[in-house]
């Protein structure tokens, strides 16, 4: 599961996710790419998944980058806790996701491979995305 190994503080707020992608919002590496047309917080778990399902069907040919990266903590408190008694503690971690970002890109394959390989990867995450190339 990704998560960073050292965070300045332990626990972070929420926040909202306003705004376009600045950052990352063009191809840097790769030909093809996965772009992300909604905003919404991306689970470790979930960029991992999405991951796993590109590199399996490309079967190991060609390059992977992502350009995400978990590094905000989510607090939760137990079930059947009462209100109060402050925060819960850290449970997982997520990436706050603009829309225009770039997710992954692929190289070293044919079109029609990567298309199939990112429309997989992006059948594990909870956003709408779009298949770009350079």
């Amino acid at each position: 599961m990704l998560q960073p190994t050292r965070s300045k503080y332990r626990k972070a707020h929420k926040g909202r996710i306003h705004g376009k992608a600045t950052r990352a919002s063009t191809l840097n590496y790769g030909a093809y790419g996965l772009k992300a047309l909604q905003p919404e917080r991306v689970l470790g778990k979930q960029i991992e998944a999405a991951r796993v399902a590109l590199t399996r069907y490309m079967q190991r040919t060609g390059k992977v980058w992502s350009r995400v990266f978990p590094n905000i903590p989510v607090s939760k408190k137990p079930t059947e806790v009462r209100m109060g008694k402050g925060k819960g503690s850290p449970e997982f971690w997520v990436c706050r996701v603009k829309p225009g970002r770039i997710l992954f890109e692929v190289d070293g394959v044919s079109e029609d491979i990567a298309r199939v390989a990112l429309y997989k990867a992006s059948a594990k995450l909870p956003i709408k995305t779009k298949f770009i190339k350079r």
